[in-house]
């Protein structure tokens, strides 16, 4: 058997090339690592969701039409029933605005920098690089920076794709189109391919500015694409996969936290397994697979913090 596997490995580069990412995912701890991030993603949530569209709700107060798409888009972005609870906790955050205090904020922010915190010890785990001991401040800062950026990055991505279906809707309408199947078909298509051009932006900044020893940009692109287009493969899967597990009582009964916690840890070990995929892939012009090129300190040449791998 270990005789076919590697002569596969040597006829195919590709399955080679995921063979060792998930020797690099097991080796990093990858499942363990999602774990965690699983964790720190149900804690952290409901209460990030709160302060996020409780502010939404009073910048955007003057536009409640741009405020409903962007809620439908995040509604849209996690399968099955798990959409029409984070739909129900987003109407309650938009009601409650003016209620959220300091407390609120607070708990959003701790259980939020958590969440980061792990994250990016994950990430930086799985481009091969060692954890080391860092300032307990400039790190705190940092991990909240990361956290604000990566709600920047959201919200931008969950907007284009609100306002390109928003617009392509209103063409259709405009044109006489919008019961016509062909048109609702193509419309289809190019919400999903610029939802994908979405998810890949936010998952190249994910890959390359969330690890604790960023990225050269060029080293993720592939990966950023197919993160992208997995991400939307999984959410059909986990649609239905959610939907087999809150069939029986015990699953209505404590549906949303199953596909809370499900989603969470299946998104995770997607997200790191790309990661891994995204390091241990072989850089042009070199004769055997090693890590991207992470981007080095001003005055120092470029290093590479992963092992290599002789399978």
């Amino acid at each position: 058997m270990a005789g076919k596997v590697q002569a596969y490995r040597d006829k195919w580069p590709w399955f080679d090339h995921l063979l060792r990412a998930n020797d690099a995912f097991s080796e990093r701890y990858g499942s363990q690592f999602a774990a965690a991030v699983t964790y720190f993603s149900v804690l952290s949530l409901f209460p990030l969701v709160m302060i996020a569209f409780a502010v939404a709700g009073f910048v955007l107060s003057s536009q409640p039409d741009l405020l409903d798409q962007l809620r439908q888009s995040i509604s849209k972005a996690v399968p099955g029933s798990l959409g029409g609870t984070i739909n129900d906790l987003v109407t309650t955050a938009l009601s409650s605005k003016g209620t959220v205090g300091i407390l609120g904020l607070v708990t959003a922010l701790y259980s939020g920098i958590g969440w980061m915190s792990n994250l990016r010890d994950a990430l930086t785990a799985q481009w091969g690089v060692e954890r080391v001991q860092r300032p307990l401040l400039p790190t705190l800062l940092k991990d909240f920076l990361s956290l604000i950026g990566l709600g920047v990055a959201l919200v931008v991505s969950f907007g284009l794709t609100a306002a390109g279906t928003g617009l392509g809707n209103l063409l259709l309408r405009l044109v006489g189109l919008d019961g016509v199947g062909w048109a609702k078909f193509l419309l289809f298509v190019a919400t999903l391919v610029l939802s994908i051009a979405a998810n890949w932006l936010v998952f190249l900044w994910v890959l390359t500015r969330l690890p604790r020893e960023r990225v050269v940009v060029r080293s993720a692109l592939k990966g950023a694409l197919a993160a992208a287009i997995g991400f939307e493969i999984l959410k059909q899967v986990g649609a239905i996969y959610l939907s087999s597990v809150t069939s029986s009582p015990t699953g209505a009964l404590f549906g949303p936290v199953i596909g809370l916690l499900v989603f969470s840890n299946l998104v995770a070990r997607f997200v790191l397994m790309v990661t891994a995929w995204t390091a241990t892939a072989t850089e042009p012009g070199e004769s055997e697979p090693s890590a991207p090129r992470h981007r080095a300190p001003e005055g120092h040449a470029e290093t590479r913090p992963a092992e290599r791998s002789d399978a």
